[in-house]
């Protein structure tokens, strides 16, 4: 019987995967995941449960227990609060600091649950890990990774910059189901601590946050010019350049334009030396637009893709497909030219690519580019 570690995170997602793994035939021992600790790493501003007498993670645990009790599973706790901290928090602050948006769900993902919890598995004897991941794993030579069939919580997105040796170690007992089947088990199962708990949001292991006013605990506010982009007219402040990204609406308190301005206004540009936010006018503005972009920091999770092929990427999770073109500037950085020229791709994000249904992996949005002009 193959033994699996299992990531049960106190939500519903991971209480149905014990279960189908369990009905599988699987040996399943749970493992419940701290590692974000907010008072010692001074998570004070814009954390809404800061006063509570039960910090979130704590009511997870909770949770996890009783899901792990009424499904006679063994369950451990571990800590990796240090590792999550060094790998994941600290390249957050520094992409920000430079103007980038990052994601820090796809490093979560590579550095901690298929970095160290992946290595505890297999130290102590497990043949696999798992997770409440909504992504599916394509048995053969190579094992491939394929889109759930749940295709509005697919989350292969997330999953992108793990490698084939990872892939080949997880299991993805939600592949195949959606949603709301997910939970009517639960309820079947009367899972009562998860069966109706909402999805978590937010930053991985950190939750919900304010999330301008959680970054000023790590990067000072520096308040600036906001700019429009056309004619380099003044047309509000900001409270720091690094808050904002590429395409955003919301929050920019800009107001009393009319004209075609009233359309509103978008972020275009982040210019973090002199610390000036730039807007368009009108989500059709080109200013928004980009045909082209460069990426790196690579991983191919079935081998690199030939230079020119003709495959899909996704620059935002739920975003759409889009059709591009890739071709290697180096060993080390792709230019992905698209079919159609796209809003808002974003420095510091992911562009995920896919033949299809198919998953290969992915880089980081390096440089976007339009008619040739550097955007951002």
């Amino acid at each position: 019987m193959k033994k699996v570690l299992l990531g049960l995170s106190g939500g519903v997602d991971s209480a149905v995967a014990l279960y189908l793994l369990k009905k599988d035939g699987y040996d399943v021992t749970c493992c419940f995941m701290r590692n974000w600790d907010a008072l010692a790493n001074n998570d004070y501003l814009g954390n809404p449960t800061i006063g509570n007498s039960q910090c979130p993670q704590e009511k997870d645990w909770d949770d996890a227990k009783k899901v792990a009790e009424l499904l006679k599973t063994p369950i451990i706790r571990l800590d990796f609060i240090k590792e999550y901290w060094d790998d994941v928090f600290s390249y957050l602050i520094r992409e920000y600091e430079v103007g980038r948006t990052p994601n820090p769900d796809i490093f979560c993902n590579k550095y901690i649950k298929f970095g160290p919890f992946l290595k505890y598995a297999k130290e102590n004897g497990f043949d696999y890990i798992a997770m409440g991941h909504y992504a599916k794993r394509i048995e053969g030579e190579p094992v491939k990774m394929m889109k759930a069939v749940d295709r509005n919580k697919d989350q292969t997105y997330f999953l992108s910059q793990i490698d084939y040796e990872q892939l080949s170690s997880c299991l993805f007992p939600l592949g195949d189901i959606k949603k709301e089947e997910v939970r009517r088990i639960a309820h079947e199962l009367n899972l009562s601590s998860v069966m109706d708990k909402k999805d978590s949001t937010g930053i991985c292991f950190i939750g919900e946050r304010n999330f301008r006013e959680f970054l000023k605990n790590y990067i000072p506010a520096k308040k600036g010019d906001i700019v429009d982009i056309e004619n380099n007219r003044v047309v509000g402040r900001h409270d720091g350049v690094m808050y904002y990204t590429i395409g955003q609406r919301k929050g920019l308190g800009i107001g009393g334009i009319s004209g075609e301005e009233a359309k509103g206004w978008f972020v275009a540009k982040k210019d973090v030396k002199k610390n000036i936010l730039f807007v368009a006018s009108g989500d059709d503005s080109a200013y928004l637009l980009s045909d082209s972009c460069t990426v790196d920091t690579l991983n191919f999770i079935n081998g690199k893709i030939p230079s020119g092929s003709h495959i899909q990427a996704k620059f935002r999770y739920r975003q759409q497909d889009n059709n591009v073109t890739l071709y290697y500037d180096n060993d080390e950085q792709v230019r992905l030219v698209y079919d159609e020229p796209i809003k808002a791709v974003t420095p510091g994000q992911a562009a995920v690519f896919y033949l299809d249904d198919i998953c290969l992996g992915g880089g980081l949005i390096k440089n976007t580019y339009y008619k040739d002009k550097l955007v951002n």
